[in-house]
């Protein structure tokens, strides 16, 4: 996490023994910028890149000596996340990219140059409550009033003038502070039930993948590449991912088309040109439908797939299992455990660097419920 309004930061980066390795960078506005990634030969050497805002204190933009890359970020408070595959199934391997995780540094401009850190201990966030629809019924201006004047809008943006637009008649804007006597009164339980009525609606929508086909190419872009259904979709489902170019996340239905419950158990069943077309690595992985979660097990197996283990049969094809116990003469690798009891399951492909020509006539595979 990166607090950008006292000074810029430098995160310093090893090269990595990894076949998929990006970088993603996002704020409260929750654009996705990726500046780099091994689908463009990025990472095969160290580099040092700094971020910087707008609004960054005492820095405009210019060339630092040493420095490989310079970044603009739209948000004074920035998440900068790594995604490596640690080639979980190689144990050596795995080792030496832990090392190589470890060894990234952060940096501010100023200890860069020989001096110390400028003190960043100043600011004070609004309340937030334990759900965002707390936020919404509780304390929507002052959160907005904060994330306004910490975030770079563009006026020619049309996400950006809508949102702008629809919180100025309430006394919201860029650069104000936070007056309770000069915001117009909002009805909170109003706002709170709207809200959880959008994110019901958009959390359905992972489960009908025509409507998941007309969002995706939109999902997790930069600005400028994506629009506002993409953006709340994604916001309400959460976390934040990868534009398609660089991941894409089908999920896994049924073929009698019921919402998958760990009171049954399921095989999903893929011959060698079902696999999923990725350049890098897929995936397979479970969660619980309600949190979004993993299921806990003893074995800690979470997916299948190339970095957390599987074995393709004979054929190069493969059956994977969601089971409360270990099928007979199911690989152990190709299990992933539930625990019997009423919960829904929810069931993601994650297809890293995917063909995106062969994935214009690729099937995601359906999980058959096992009688």
């Amino acid at each position: 996490m990166l607090d950008l309004r006292k000074d810029p930061v430098i995160i310093e980066m090893p090269a990595f023994e990894s076949k998929y390795v990006s970088l993603m960078v996002t704020g409260y506005d929750h654009y996705v910028n990726v500046p780099m990634t091994t689908r463009k030969g990025d990472f095969r050497k160290s580099e040092k890149m700094l971020f910087y805002t707008a609004r960054t204190e005492g820095y405009k933009g210019g060339p630092v000596k040493g420095v490989d890359r310079i970044f603009e970020a739209t948000g004074d408070f920035v998440s900068a996340v790594f995604r490596v595959m640690p080639h979980g199934n190689d144990p050596d391997r795995f080792k030496r990219i832990v090392k190589q995780m470890q060894s990234a540094k952060l940096v501010t401009l100023s200890e860069y140059n020989g001096g110390k850190a400028k003190p960043v201990n100043d600011i004070q966030f609004p309340a937030v409550g334990k759900t965002d629809f707390d936020v919404f019924g509780n304390n929507l201006l002052p959160v907005m009033q904060f994330v306004f004047n910490h975030t770079t809008f563009d006026p020619n943006n049309e996400v950006d003038h809508g949102v702008l637009a629809a919180y100025k008649p309430l006394g919201i804007e860029p650069g104000k502070q936070y007056d309770p006597a000069r915001v117009k009164p909002i009805d909170g339980k109003r706002f709170a039930s709207i809200a959880k009525q959008v994110a019901a609606k958009n959390l359905a929508i992972m489960g009908q993948p025509e409507v998941v086909a007309k969002i995706k190419p939109y999902w997790f872009e930069p600005k400028g590449k994506t629009n506002l259904d993409a953006l709340v979709a994604t916001s309400v489902i959460g976390p934040i991912g990868l534009p398609a170019e660089e991941a894409e996340y089908p999920p896994i239905t049924t073929t009698d088309g019921k919402p998958m419950n760990a009171m049954h158990d399921y095989v999903i069943r893929m011959t060698k040109d079902q696999l999923p077309p990725a350049r890098a690595f897929w995936s397979v992985t479970l969660y619980d439908f309600k949190n979004g979660f993993f299921i806990p097990n003893d074995r800690k197996k979470y997916s299948v797939g190339d970095n957390a283990g599987m074995k393709l049969n004979k054929d190069g094809g493969i059956d994977i299992y969601i089971a409360a116990k270990q099928p007979k003469g199911v690989p152990v690798e190709n299990w992933l455990p539930i625990n019997r009891k009423d919960e829904e399951l929810s069931v993601n492909l994650r297809i890293y660097v995917p063909d995106e020509a062969k994935m214009k006539t690729w099937n995601a595979p359906k999980a058959e419920t096992m009688k």
